[in-house]
Formats: structure tokens, sequence, C-alpha cells
């Protein structure tokens, strides 16, 4: 950094220090944005020259031993050395400034407060990660806050922050778990019509185009549909994966669409969408009401169902990560594994 000795200014009563940092002239008029409570300008006029060059050797001080200095009502950077603390804030602002689900938000503001109060200064070190999730026994959450903090670091080591305090930290071998799909679609979907409209079209839609429900469906317009609702286009925005995302509306499900203006929700007919649980508590009162939910099935176990079925009957790992919007095949092969598909059959076993 090339810094020169603030000079002090006087503009109409008003006193300021100016200098240059790599030929960019700055001017602070007091000493807020360096922790300072100098303020020359509410001192009577006599005296605020005076009180001015007293600024400007509080700012040179603070400056050259390695002072942060953030541009105007902005967390960008100008000079200086900024603690772990302050890059894992400006790693969460940008985080929550993207377009993220609020669940995905409200995991990395838990995060960051664990980490934070873990710290309790300013630096984060390989000890303070290891601390974090010896709290959390399960493999699961274990691996779930892990992932979301190495979310805020990595983002943090692109604003500058020089060390990964969680890359030596492994994570831990977590159970499988197996979602159970369902056994008969149509019965149950029979049912869950007779219980509510809104509860069975959102099921349809997960199991005949494997739509996610709790975002993907819940905010479906009829203008996400084409005019004669053939196929569903969300944009990557709008999903998962982050990639734009058209998907075929099987016939059983045309039949019972009554299209409206583009701009209205399907669900409330509104230009709001369900609230974020809607469906979550739907689907709870009916799996309290009905005899026919088996432990380990939730909403998503339409989307598995609808899974093993495209790839029992096209074989085709390519069509299932298509069909499921999966960024990679990997994810889709990730995905399987936990579903109930044989990989043998018994045609495929040893003979005597």
């Amino acid at each position: 950094m090339k810094l020169n000795y603030p000079k002090v200014h006087l503009d109409h009563d008003k006193v300021f220090v100016s200098f240059y940092i790599n030929q960019k002239r700055y001017r602070l008029y007091n000493g807020k944005r360096i922790g300072s409570a100098t303020s020359p300008n509410s001192y009577p006029v006599d005296q605020r020259f005076s009180i001015g060059n007293l600024l400007a050797a509080e700012v040179f001080k603070y400056l050259t031993e390695g002072g942060v200095l953030k541009k105007y009502q902005s967390d960008a950077v100008i000079t200086g050395i900024q603690s772990d603390r302050e890059f894992l804030t400006r790693a969460l602002n940008n985080k929550l400034s993207g377009n993220y689900s609020k669940k995905y938000n409200d995991m990395l503001n838990y995060v960051y407060r664990l980490a934070i109060d873990e710290m309790g200064g300013d630096n984060l070190t390989s000890s303070h990660i290891s601390d974090i999730l010896l709290k959390y026994s399960s493999g699961v959450s274990h691996n779930t806050i892990r992932r979301h903090l190495n979310v805020l670091i990595n983002e943090a080591n692109l604003l500058g922050m020089c060390h990964h305090p969680s890359k030596n930290i492994k994570s831990k071998k977590a159970k499988a778990s197996l979602h159970k799909p369902i056994s008969d679609v149509k019965l149950l979907l029979d049912e869950i019509r007779d219980y509510n409209s809104n509860l069975y079209l959102c099921c349809l839609l997960t199991y005949g185009c494997l739509l996610r429900p709790h975002r993907e469906i819940r905010e479906l317009t009829w203008g996400d549909f084409t005019s004669d609702l053939s196929y569903i286009k969300l944009s990557g925005s709008r999903n998962k994966s982050g990639r734009n995302r058209i998907v075929p509306v099987p016939k059983y499900i045309r039949t019972i669409l009554c299209s409206r203006e583009s701009n209205l929700n399907v669900f409330t007919g509104s230009k709001r969408p369900p609230n974020p649980s809607y469906f979550s508590k739907l689907w709870e009162r009916f799996k309290g009401a009905s005899n026919s939910i088996e432990e380990m099935q939730t909403l998503y176990s339409f989307r598995h169902s609808g899974a093993i079925e495209i790839f029992k009957r096209t074989g085709s790992i390519t069509k299932l990560q298509k069909a499921m919007g999966h960024s990679s095949i990997n994810v889709s092969l990730t995905y399987l594994r936990g579903l109930e598909v044989s990989d043998l059959e018994e045609c495929d076993m040893p003979i005597l």
C-alpha cells in the first residue's frame, strides 16, 4: 500500500483530512471509519483545524499499522488486514444476497452464529471448527453443519481470507437413509384427492413431473406452463440445480388442469404463493388421518417413486438425471443408492 500523510483542509468552516492510497484520493470528516471518536466539526470553528491535525495523525497511524478502511457505506475493503470475523460477515452477506431458498439462508445464518460464538475473538481456527462439530453426534448433522461452514469459509477465501480452518476436517460416515417408495401410487393418490385437492395436485406433480414440492411446485404460476399445458418451464432461479428446467406434463395431469391468468399461482389463484410450510402441514394432517402412509414415507416419496418408475422402464441414468433436474449424473447415482432399486436380478446371480 502506498500512503501519503493526510492533509487537513478547511472548506466553508468544515474540516476534513484527505490522503492518497495507491494514487486514489480519500477524505474523512471524522474518525468513524477508523473506529475513532475524533470529530473536528463538532468543536467550535476556531478549534476545528487543530482537531483536524489530531485526526490526520490517527488516520496515518491506523492505516500504517494495518487497520481496515472500507469504502463509504460499503463492506468493500480499500486497505488493511481484515479479521476472520469480518471476512465471515462479508461472506454471509454475499451469500444472503444470492437467490437461495429461505431454508438454505437460515442454515447459513445458523452456522455463522455458531462460528462467531465459538471464536469469541476475531480469528477462526481448526480447533474452533472441531469444537463446533463435536456437539453433533449424528453423522448427518455433523456433515450438514460442516458443509454449510465450508460454504461460508470458501466464500471468505474468495474475498481474501488466506487460510481454510476446516480444510483437514473430514466428514463423518453417515448411515444411508432408505427412502421408502410408494407401493400403490394410484391408490394413495385417490385417497389424497378425496382429502384435499391442492395436496392431490401437488402429489401428482411431484410424481408425474418429478418436481420438488416445497418450492418448485408451491411457487408454480400458470405462466410456467406452455399454452397447451404440455410442458412446465422453470428458470434456474426457480429450482435447486440452478439450471433452466423443462419437464413434460403427463396427460393424466393435464386433464385436471384449468389454466388461468399467467401471473396467478396455481394453488392460491392469486399473485402470492402459499406459505413455505403449506404442503408440509397439509401432508402431516393427511398422514394423521390416513392408515395408508408407511414409516419413512413423505411428500418426496412420490418423487422417489416416479424416479424408480423412470429408471425401471428406461434403464437410463441419463434420462433419470434430466427428469430429476440433477446437475450431474453423479448426483443421480448417489440418489439411486438410497432407493429400493435392486441392482441385481435373479438372472444375474451365479448359476450351478
